[in-house]
């Protein structure tokens, strides 16, 4: 059984495989993987710059296949169904764990990006009916953080402005959740033809942030001084201080990734003054994608997907993910 491993020490990349498959538990299900997606979590595994202690695990978190095999006590799955990864392997519903991060898929413990994985049947969805393995692949992370950013921690209403920052995949499907939910999407890029294709899935403003360095006077601007309601916030310590500043008074900042670093420190006194809530999202339970799936079912709405490798090019995929270039999801093809 092909896998990719992480390698040791910073820069490592991946390692190429071959792994003998291992016995079900009475409770697990064999899923031979069909679709992997990536996220920038993965490019900071595979380099070493993971601030969660980690091994050589086998990569990624977020995946979707066809079970192959049941343990004997398995109830959830049948031989034949096709189920999608949750990202959190023990947090099934309720607030938080406070390790919960040993649980989750692609760090801590093995991912995904291997042809076959054994996990436990509280750790699987079933795939939702209109979608295929490569759409359903994007829901475990960036689904499930657009979906607890926007309406678990930000309480987002229809009319309410939401100000998303950059155009990958959170940024993309916190965009197309907020257009199916109501919402007035302002978004951000350094690039016109990917605001341009952010527009046409429905942004309602866009801002170049190359041509506006100080980008929250924009968003001021588009709100009529009073800023956006909501911000999910992507970049951290380097867009963190205009995130805040572009959010309004009793506003919320999403705080969902750390894109731009995690060094610096932040003055308080615009968060205290203006009473906004910065609240850290830690992508969500299971119960959180549950909720998710059943909206996109009644949606309709399908993920954005801007490029899919095959398996033996998953060290390229990374790569291109790393760089920026990408609109939407990277995906692996496995199957």
């Amino acid at each position: 059984m092909k896998a990719y491993r992480t390698g040791t020490g910073a820069e490592a990349g991946l390692q190429w495989v071959d792994l003998a498959p291992r016995a079900l538990g009475a409770h697990e299900v064999r899923v031979r993987m069909q679709a992997v997606s990536l996220n920038y979590r993965d490019v900071m595994v595979a380099s070493g710059h993971y601030p969660v202690a980690v091994g050589q695990p086998i990569l990624a978190s977020d995946g979707a296949g066809e079970v192959v095999e049941v343990g004997s006590e398995v109830s959830r799955f049948r031989v034949g169904d096709r189920v999608v990864t949750t990202f959190f392997q023990d947090w099934a519903s309720g607030p938080q764990p406070a390790r919960a991060e040993l649980t989750a898929l692609g760090a801590a413990i093995d991912g995904v990006l291997a042809e076959e994985v054994v996990l436990g049947e509280q750790g699987l969805l079933p795939v939702p009916a209109h979608f295929n393995a490569r759409q359903a692949a994007t829901l475990p992370v960036a689904g499930v953080t657009a979906w607890t950013s926007l309406f678990v921690h930000g309480g987002a209403r229809p009319g309410d402005t939401v100000l998303l920052l950059g155009t990958g995949g959170v940024s993309i499907w916190a965009l197309q959740l907020a257009k199916a939910a109501g919402l007035r999407v302002i978004i951000t890029s350094s690039s016109d033809d990917k605001l341009a294709q952010a527009r046409a899935l429905g942004a309602d403003r866009t801002v170049n942030y190359r041509r506006h360095p100080e980008w929250q006077d924009e968003v001021l601007k588009l709100t009529d001084g009073l800023g956006a309601d909501l911000t999910v916030e992507v970049g951290g310590a380097g867009t963190l201080p205009r995130s805040i500043a572009a959010t309004r008074v009793g506003g919320t900042i999403a705080l969902v990734g750390v894109l731009t670093g995690m060094g610096e420190s932040i003055n308080p006194l615009p968060l205290l003054i203006g009473a906004k809530r910065l609240q850290g999202v830690l992508v969500g339970s299971r119960e959180h994608q549950e909720q998710l799936q059943r909206f996109v079912a009644t949606s309709g709405l399908a993920p954005v997907i801007d490029r899919v490798f095959p398996f033996a090019q998953a060290p390229e995929a990374l790569a291109y993910l790393k760089s920026g270039q990408h609109f939407g999801k990277v995906l692996i093809e496995i199957g």
